[in-house]
């Protein structure tokens, strides 16, 4: 499923002029709803009921939730949990199957297997995870997300956001150790393993970083992750490069790098007219690109590479940003429909 990246909805959020976390009116909920593109939204109210005097309990907590279909402008269900807020974990994940399977009816699994998959966190745990997202500081994210990880080892979440602090900070080794912990149902997943490529190809593990590339390329067939397995399987001199590269210009024709990819794989083994070719294309969409315009000069003297020289050297070009969004919305587009 698409779901609406948090820092969309807090843009609209700020845009409306709304507070995070106040009441909102129906109407006010599919404004938001409205203004974020998104078909359905779930929202509903919470409520903690206090613990009777000396109980070691942390309360009651009762969560209600209802989905609107936004576009036809109906309800599509209302559910409600209850349950001791030490289980606030396990609450979410029953109220996600109601959700997940109000809008997938078809889906196969069921909700044995889906908690299975998505095993019971320690509320101290949520509570460190939560604060991190919350916190604007660095060094405190950094802290409480490691809380939250040594407190549950199992929980992904805080594993994914400490993979991205580590690999923003370029300590790419701490980075992979992370993303290699997040857990194949997690909501990040996929991404998880764009940047475990990422930060292996960074610590020189280029066939490490291709295998990655490789499985992913079967789960998402984006342009990005063809063009990164394209420069990782070209830096272990695999002949099936070029392919990829090709896979990436297929898909998104409009981006100089994977022109230019494709013509730098095809340079280095002395193609010389089809990356002048791919060179060009990479030019017309970025005319100032000094190095594609040098390469384009060599393939049409028929000068292939020269050991040593730096300026033509390790000139693959990765991309770093992972966006699935748009192909999942045309998935969910081209997917049989089923009657409402």
């Amino acid at each position: 499923m698409v779901v609406v990246p948090t820092e969309t909805r807090d843009e609209v959020l700020r845009q409306m002029s709304v507070r995070r976390y106040t009441r909102l009116t129906t109407g006010s909920v599919m404004e938001i709803a409205v203004n974020c593109d998104a078909g359905v939204v779930v929202y509903g109210d919470l409520d903690l009921e206090p613990a009777p005097a000396g109980s070691t309990s942390k309360g009651t907590l009762k969560i209600n939730a209802h989905i609107v279909d936004v576009r036809r402008v109906r309800r599509r269900g209302t559910f409600q949990v209850s349950g001791p807020l030490d289980n606030l974990s396990s609450l979410q994940t029953g109220l996600a199957w109601q959700v997940v399977k109000a809008l997938s009816p078809a889906l196969t699994i069921s909700e044995e297997e889906f908690r299975r998959s998505r095993p019971r966190i320690r509320l101290d745990a949520l509570e460190s995870y939560v604060r991190g997202l919350l916190t604007p500081v660095l060094d405190q994210k950094h802290k409480l997300f490691t809380n939250a990880a040594r407190l549950e080892p199992t929980y992904s979440q805080p594993c994914f956001q400490l993979g991205r602090l580590n690999f923003a900070s370029k300590n790419y080794g701490a980075a992979a150790e992370w993303f290699q912990k997040v857990a194949a149902a997690d909501l990040h997943y996929r991404e998880a393993l764009f940047f475990l490529g990422l930060s292996r190809y960074n610590t020189g593990d280029f066939k490490g970083a291709a295998d990655v590339f490789r499985n992913l390329s079967g789960m998402v067939p984006l342009p990005e992750v063809w063009n990164n397995l394209g420069a990782t399987l070209l830096r272990i001199n695999d002949s099936t490069a070029e392919a990829a590269f090709q896979k990436a210009v297929e898909i998104d024709p409009a981006d100089p790098d994977y022109h230019f990819n494709e013509g730098y794989a095809l340079w280095k083994k002395n193609s010389f007219d089809a990356a002048a070719n791919a060179f060009r294309a990479s030019l017309e969409r970025k005319p100032e690109d000094d190095t594609a315009t040098l390469l384009l000069g060599r393939s049409l003297k028929q000068m292939g590479p020269r050991p040593g020289d730096l300026r033509t050297e390790a000139q693959e070009r990765l991309k770093t940003e992972y966006n699935e969004s748009a192909w999942l919305a045309l998935k969910a587009m081209l997917a049989p429909k089923k009657n409402p």
